[in-house]
């Protein structure tokens, strides 16, 4: 009995009840140790199928999830280093490893002939109430449900113009801003619906608007991947809720710190920020009426 004899037993499926991704990594395990698929770039992810026997995984050190059937996710922050070292071992031995080259982006970056400007130093209630919008930030990107939403193939949750990049920077007089840590999608008028762009559990649905975010919704796909959606005029959805991909969860509007409707879309895996433009086929484009 061969490997892929032996998976398809211990998750008792057979051949066509494999997902075509998950039979491209068995197939490529025949000469890669993890089979990996996806782009190995600054931003994007890969999927992969764990070695049989493997009792943790590990990326540069640091423990990655594993799905019932072996297979897991990664993913490479924008700002990742050029190599990566994936490693498995069983529990007294190390099965495999490998080093991953992460391709470098060439990121849409603009300079200022300008200093950049101090921040404001915020009022004793700002930031009391910033402070209690980023704790439930962060409570949200740590809950883990068990959905298999980072399994699907996404699809965009709105048709617009692409009016913001993820990673696009300014550097003023050569000192770096912050860069821009999602995807915009302009639809020029408020209330336009948003859909899932895959399946998932809101971890956040953020009926009182946030002073920057403005009513901000968070999905939870599974494997530590996340979607957080900004700028909302209105929820669809509510915390705790499962979703499916395409379902309708809110609507497009210009809340918090926004100069006009548009939905900003950001990705995260783990503490790593991605770009959702990788996970998507290209924009369509908008159906005219």
């Amino acid at each position: 009995m061969d490997r892929r004899d032996l998976i398809r037993g211990a998750c008792g499926l057979a051949a066509l009840a494999v997902p075509g991704w998950r039979r491209g990594l068995l197939a490529q395990q025949e000469t890669l140790p993890f089979g990996l698929t996806g782009q190995p770039v600054q931003g994007g992810a890969l999927r992969g199928l764990a070695p049989l026997g493997t009792h943790q995984l590990t990326l540069d050190g640091k423990a990655v999830p594993i799905a019932g059937d072996g297979t897991f996710l990664i993913a490479f922050d924008r700002d990742a280093a050029p190599k990566a070292e994936l490693a498995a071992a069983a529990a007294d031995h190390l099965l495999a490893s490998s080093v991953i080259a992460v391709s470098p982006r060439a990121w849409r970056i603009e300079h200022v002939p300008v200093h950049l400007r101090p921040p404001a130093v915020p009022s004793a209630d700002f930031a009391q109430r910033r402070a209690a919008e980023l704790a439930q930030i962060r409570a949200a990107r740590a809950a883990g449900h068990s959905s298999d939403g980072w399994r699907q193939a996404m699809i965009w949750p709105a048709v617009g113009r692409l009016s913001g990049r993820f990673g696009a920077q300014r550097v003023y007089n050569g000192t770096p801003g912050a860069y821009h840590s999602g995807t915009d999608i302009a639809t020029g008028t408020a209330g336009t619906p948003f859909v899932a762009p895959a399946d998932g559990v809101v971890t956040l649905a953020a009926e009182a608007a946030f002073s920057l975010e403005g009513r901000l919704l968070m999905l939870d796909h599974g494997m530590g991947l996340n979607s957080a959606f900004l700028h909302c005029a209105e929820l669809a959805v509510r915390a705790g809720e499962a979703v499916r991909q395409g379902q309708v969860i809110g609507r497009i509007g210009a809340t918090g710190r926004a100069t006009g409707p548009h939905l900003h879309w950001s990705m995260m895996w783990r503490d790593s920020r991605l770009d959702a433009e990788l996970f998507v086929p290209p924009m369509p484009q908008p159906s005219k009426g």
